[in-house]
């Protein structure tokens, strides 16, 4: 079973993300920021990290970075509703950038890519 973290301040939009991926069959942990983030990354090992950019604390950019100075081989999703911080080059370094919507099929489809991905590397 694929171990997940689900990086988001917002608690119903983190835990609605958890259910549905724990649906998938996905063993799902979830952090409130990237300050967070970054400690559970030390301390567990994940097939892959869904991170939101604007959180309190430790924006998602800041944490990607973090994260995968540690791990450069862990595969990180972006996942927020502002499609603005696409042309930061930081969120280049991660291996999606998804626009949120209602409809979760797209972060799914990713998951399942990244950790084939990672698994075949």
């Amino acid at each position: 079973m694929s171990r997940l973290l689900i990086v988001e301040d917002e608690k119903n939009q983190r835990e609605l993300y958890a259910l549905e991926l724990q649906d998938e069959g996905y063993e799902v942990d979830q952090a409130i920021n990237g300050k967070e983030a970054v400690d559970m990354v030390k301390n567990n090992k994940y097939d892959a990290v869904i991170m939101d950019i604007r959180m309190p604390e430790m924006d998602g950019i800041e944490a990607l970075g973090k994260i995968l100075s540690r791990d450069k081989k862990i595969p990180i999703i972006i996942y927020t509703a502002y499609s603005n911080y696409k042309s930061n080059f930081m969120t280049w370094t991660a291996d999606a950038y998804i626009t949120k919507s209602l409809n979760m099929n797209e972060l799914k489809d990713k998951i399942r890519e990244v950790i084939t991905a990672r698994a075949e590397a």
